[in-house]
């Protein structure tokens, strides 16, 4: 596996790559043939970013039997699909914050698909091969408003709601890695890929058949049971097995 980060250090925006040494800047994106440059320190020592910059988050909904039967759907025929706007993203360690609008905001752990290349409708070989790598993310909703609202744009859609990292895991098996939520220290989801309803393979082939996507696009897989809400003064982490673990701070809006 190779795990790559986004870094600023000084007024630079920078790849890395880590390595046993430390992390090592790359020329140009970790989608085009990266080549180490100079090393920078260890990983712990660098001022993280979101490890892509996405033209697009898709997300997909409901794609968790047991998340759907705690919400009270039934399980989707094939994906639900919506979007997070870019003003979502949200880096490693930064604050989640907590709008006035709402009075319960959720957590919601997801496996992000990243995408490595240019494609349009793909077919299944096509989109697995375009798959570049993944990240642990945040679904952060609203509840109380995608409930009053009937859809989920405003729901999902706040600044800070969609947090992303710490790394891009790439030339993985995904296989069946454990996924767990944790707030403040305590497990909240836990659960397996491999109680998707649909695959990673599948929804890239799904979305890039509606939509163009792009090296560095996110697709969000749904999350497992367990959501709740948190509030301010949490911590909620999310990790994936072997792909490292977000955290991030919640904080309220005055």
């Amino acid at each position: 596996m190779k795990q790559f980060v986004r870094f600023k250090m000084g007024d630079r925006v920078s790849y890395g790559q880590i390595t046993p040494e430390g992390v090592y800047r790359i020329e140009g994106s970790p989608f085009e043939d990266p080549k180490p440059l100079d090393l920078v320190g260890p990983v712990g020592d660098l001022d993280l970013l979101t490890p892509v910059e996405p033209t697009k988050i898709v997300c997909i909904g409901l794609n968790y039997r047991e998340h759907a039967a705690e919400t009270g759907a039934t399980v989707p025929e094939e994906p639900v699909m919506f979007i997070k706007p870019l003003t979502t993203l949200l880096d490693p360690g930064g604050e989640i914050v907590l709008p006035p609008q709402s009075s319960r905001v959720d957590y919601e752990g997801e496996l992000g698909i990243v995408i490595g290349r240019e494609i349009f409708r793909p077919d299944e070989v096509d989109a697995r091969r375009a798959i570049f790598g993944y990240v642990c993310a945040n679904d952060v909703t609203a509840r109380d408003l995608q409930r009053k609202d009937g859809q989920w744009t405003r729901g999902k859609g706040f600044d800070t709601f969609c947090p992303v990292g710490p790394y891009l895991n790439a030339d993985v098996d995904l296989g069946d890695r454990r996924i767990e939520t944790r707030l403040n220290g305590e497990t909240k989801q836990s659960s397996t890929l491999g109680d998707m309803v649909f695959d990673a393979d599948y929804l890239v082939h799904f979305v890039a058949s509606v939509m163009t996507l792009y090296p560095g696009d996110i697709i969000m897989t749904g999350t497992p049971s367990g959501i709740g809400p948190m509030s301010a003064g949490d911590t909620v982490q999310v990790e994936i097995e072997g792909f490292g673990v977000l955290e991030n701070p919640v904080t309220s809006r005055e």
